[in-house]
This record gives C-alpha cells, structure tokens and sequence, in this order.
C-alpha cells in the first residue's frame, strides 16, 4: 500500500463546520460544539492503518496533556467502511474505548467533511486557531511505523506551544504520511 501525504494548501482557511455522529456517545456533534477559542486541532484517522495504529498511545497522551490547556481535539473518520469493514462505527467505537479516547470519535458517512478540509491520508492534521483559522497542516512527529523513533508529537505540540504563547506558527511545515483516505467508490 503505498503512503500518501497530508495536500498542501495554502493555510489560513476557515474550518468548515460539520454536524457527526460521535461513535462513542451517540450524539451528533457540530463544529461549534467542539472548536476551542484558543485552538482546535482536527484529525482525520481510522482503525486499520498502520500509521493510524502507530500514533495511538501518542495522540490520546498529547490530547489529554493539552485539553487541560483549553485545546479542543476533533477526531473523525471517512473511511468507505464496505470495502474496509474494520473501519466501521461500531468498531471505532471498541477503539476509542479499548484506547480510552479523551475526545469523542466522528463518523463522516458520506466523506463530505474529509472532503470539505482537504484530507488526504490518514492520519491528516490540521490546527486551527481562536477564529478558526488554519494555522497549521502537517505531521504529528517524525515517527513512522517501523522506522525506530519514538512518537512524541513533537511537530503539533510545538505548534500547540506556539499558537497559545500567542505567537505565529511556522509556516513551513512537513505533511503527515499514512494510509490514503478510503473513498466509497463512485463519490
């Protein structure tokens, strides 16, 4: 399966909104349900990739280490589950408890979201700030599955230091690699 990277555009869109399922809870969330006035970090992940797998442990420690700090983090998938079945909501749901997710787990059955933020891979990161502005597109971090190092988010933690010392994020900025989206067949 070859790896695909995080698009480049240009940053400082507005964060569309979005009305999903938490596979967790039940409830239907919106984007203004969930966005931070300090900074939301939205990630597009699923259950079966490798990469997605990898950064796990390290995605729920930096989200419990940085909600503390008033940063909102907004986890979806949107993936064609026929064809990849393992990415279902009701297996999202036995991930995010079996991983004790800190934020619920979004499910975009029509992929119109992924879409809508440009997603490419999984997993795909953007940060946005206060007013909803992407500020940030990219990696968690250097490591990969196999590879040797540790998963540390050190990329979105600077970014995250960064944005709520009230400074500018770096704009040059290395694309998160990961599986390619799963799009239905057709759309």
């Amino acid at each position: 399966m070859a790896a695909v990277e995080t698009s480049k555009i240009p940053l400082g869109y507005k964060a569309p909104d979005f009305s999903l399922k938490d596979t967790i809870s039940g409830e239907v969330y919106t984007l203004q349900d969930l966005y931070s006035d300090k900074a939301t970090v939205v990630a597009f992940i699923c259950n079966h990739c490798p990469y997605v797998k990898h950064i796990f442990d390290g995605l729920v420690q930096m989200a419990n280490d940085y909600q503390n700090k008033g940063v909102s983090f907004v986890v979806v998938s949107s993936n064609d589950v026929v064809n990849y079945p393992e990415d279902s909501p009701v297996k999202m749901k036995e991930t995010a408890l079996q991983y004790r997710f800190p934020f619920p787990y979004l499910y975009d059955v029509d992929q119109k979201v992924a879409k809508d933020y440009f997603a490419e891979c999984t997993p795909d990161f953007s940060i946005f700030d206060g007013d909803l502005k992407c500020i940030y597109r990219g990696q968690m971090d250097n490591s990969r599955p196999g590879n040797g190092i540790p998963v540390t988010g050190t990329d979105i933690r600077d970014a995250l230091d960064t944005v709520l010392q009230g400074r500018t994020v770096n704009p040059n900025q290395i694309p998160s690699l990961g599986c390619s989206i799963k799009w239905i067949p057709g759309k």
